[in-house]
């Protein structure tokens, strides 16, 4: 059952006269606001966030309790109460200390809403329930439609209360352990279940090689699927210096594709291998996301999940368009999560891959003969893995509008599949790095668009914290792109971004940025979402540490502006400290 909006009408409980004037006229805020949330915010199946609308309007405690009870047995996560008059503060307030808050409070001089959202963000301060204050900038008459900007914030606290809903109770799957010793891959429990609400499983990657030696896949699906991958996939240029036998090669095709297959079945279950006899298998792990640690343990001696994880990462497979299944290379799980919350921000897909190299204009010239020109001059850095970059990211479908776009996944059409796989050829694996083999997607981001970078990193003593960054994909010159990509690794999907620079510290230039950047990897999503994503991270209790999202931009509950110079940074990372994890 999926979790809900509760919408909580909120009136002057004064009967004979003034109550009776404002029911209608309530209860229409409520319907107007169910219509917008439902027409807006999405559930990561694409389909609308579901909304409950309490069966009365709420006038005192009475009422509180009756919508209370209603909401408990909706599933709902969040409230958004609605109100276009005075009312009494402590007696109509949402007070479940679980469920996210926020209060739309009519900007009307008659029997002002503000008037009651001002006195109940007093008292949510003051009981420690934090809530996200919601007030037009123009004055309105109580029948006209939602503003635009009242209207905004309500979508965006919709949209992450439904993705924290998604996230309830649901489980990381790491397949395997810790890659090469990088800290994202040590599966923090405590993380996940006290700040996400999410379970943890741990499966080892001899489980992938169980069920590959013991054929625990749909078979028949893995014979559709190597006849789209045969039919549909370009193999790349072998850069060997001794390259596998092409009966090796078909080998590895073959078991990349069951790979696929397996994890995908772990992760969320495959109810046809209970027609084979392997229940217990076919249950999954009732996972959300996961991540595979492939190096070195099994690279070394088994094709690598490149293939894998691209292609759960994208949004098609054989089957046709899907949802994405968010799988992080490495088992990066810090990294995982940064991809989910940029999916939910966007409903679109994820790019996984390292932050690999900062590259001046000085550089570029020096080291290709190109002197660049437009965003490129200030700095770009250089977005490269041999992992799960989605295909999405190849930037080659537009909009309405002609302009490139990574779509939402389910507005995602045949043709846009078309072109990324016309676009993407899959290269035998360097053997020096995977000595068992395997295939990486090859392409290169080719337009120039507006993508947010994010990243969850854990500090000792502070917790989980949050960096995210707006910026654009930027596309250099052929022979400078191309000299560049060929001193990583000319097999892998290479991506070049830049942020958009501010007068504030690790904003200055492109090369500060990446010196603060907390991590070696990093997840990437088109559009510009660092406003969503530090209303989550606010939700959530994650201070976020790096950011050039304008201060009044930010939305976030009117309680953390007490927490330190209003609207400072440091007033949500105080706030958030003081609050602690949602689920503590």
């Amino acid at each position: 059952m999926k979790m809900k909006i509760g919408i909580r009408p909120i009136i002057d409980g004064r009967r004979k006269g003034i109550r009776e004037s404002l029911e209608g006229l309530t209860m229409a805020m409520a319907e107007k606001a169910k219509a917008l949330i439902e027409k807006n915010c999405f559930y990561l199946d694409g389909t609308p966030v579901q909304c409950v609308i309490a069966d009365t309007t709420i006038g005192g405690n009475k009422e509180s309790a009756l919508c209370r009870e209603k909401f408990s047995k909706e599933n709902v996560i969040a409230t958004l109460s609605v109100t276009s008059c005075w009312c009494y503060g402590t007696e109509t307030m949402d007070t479940d200390p679980l469920d996210l808050k926020a209060v739309w409070g009519l900007n009307s001089p008659s029997r002002p809403g503000a008037v009651y959202l001002a006195a109940v963000m007093a008292a949510h301060a003051q009981l420690g329930l934090p809530a996200f204050a919601i007030y037009g900038k123009d004055v309105q008459k109580p029948e006209e439609e939602i503003p635009s900007d009242v209207a905004e914030q309500i979508i965006i606290f919709c949209q992450m209360a439904a993705g924290i809903g998604e996230m309830r109770g649901r489980a990381y799957v790491n397949i395997g352990g810790v890659a090469m010793g990088i800290m994202g891959s040590y599966c923090d429990i405590s993380f996940f279940k006290d700040y996400l609400g999410m379970r943890t499983e741990f499966v080892d990657m001899s489980e992938v090689k169980r069920r590959l030696e013991l054929g625990i896949f749909d078979n028949n699906e893995f014979k559709k699927a190597l006849i789209y991958v045969k039919e549909n996939l370009k193999e790349g240029f072998d850069k060997n210096c001794k390259p596998k036998s092409r009966e090796e090669k078909d080998a590895d095709w073959e078991t990349v594709v069951k790979m696929t297959l397996i994890v995908r079945d772990l992760i969320i279950g495959n109810t046809k291998l209970a027609k084979d006899g392997w229940i217990e298998e076919s249950n999954g792990h009732d996972g959300l996301l996961g991540g595979f640690q492939g190096q070195r343990q099994w690279t070394d001696f088994m094709p690598n999940g490149d293939f894998t994880e691209a292609i759960l990462n994208s949004c098609f497979d054989w089957n046709g368009i899907r949802a994405p299944l968010t799988l992080a290379t490495e088992n990066d799980t810090l990294n995982g999560i940064s991809m989910l919350f940029g999916r939910m921000a966007t409903g679109g897909a994820a790019l996984f891959a390292d932050v690999r190299s900062f590259w001046n204009e000085e550089s570029i010239e020096k080291f290709t003969g190109v002197k660049v020109q437009g965003m490129a001059k200030q700095g770009v850095i250089h977005l490269i893995n041999s992992g799960s970059a989605c295909l999405d990211a190849i930037g080659c479908c537009k909009d309405k509008d002609g302009m490139p776009i990574m779509r939402r996944w389910w507005e995602t059409t045949k043709d846009d599949v078309s072109l990324y796989l016309k676009k993407t050829v899959w290269c035998p694996a360097d053997l020096d790095y995977f000595r068992g083999g395997g295939y990486s997607s090859r392409f290169e981001t080719e337009a120039e668009m507006p993508i947010t970078m994010i990243r969850i990193n854990i500090v000792k003593g502070i917790g989980p914290t949050m960096q995210l960054a707006e910026g654009y994909t930027v596309k250099l010159p052929t022979k400078a792109a191309d000299e560049i990509w060929k001193i990583t690794d000319y097999t892998w999907p290479s991506t070049f971004v830049t942020p958009i620079l501010k007068d504030k510290y690790g904003f200055r230039s492109v090369h500060q940025f990446m010196s603060c950047w907390g991590a070696n990897h990093t997840a990437m999503v088109y559009g510009h979402v660092g406003r969503e994503l530090i209303a989550l991270a606010c939700m959530l209790r994650i201070p976020v540490v790096l950011h050039n999202v304008d201060a009044d931009q930010i939305f976030a509950p009117r309680s953390f502006l007490s927490f330190g110079q209003a609207g400072s940074d440091d007033s949500y990372f105080n706030a958030c400290r003081a609050y602690g994890p949602l689920y503590k």
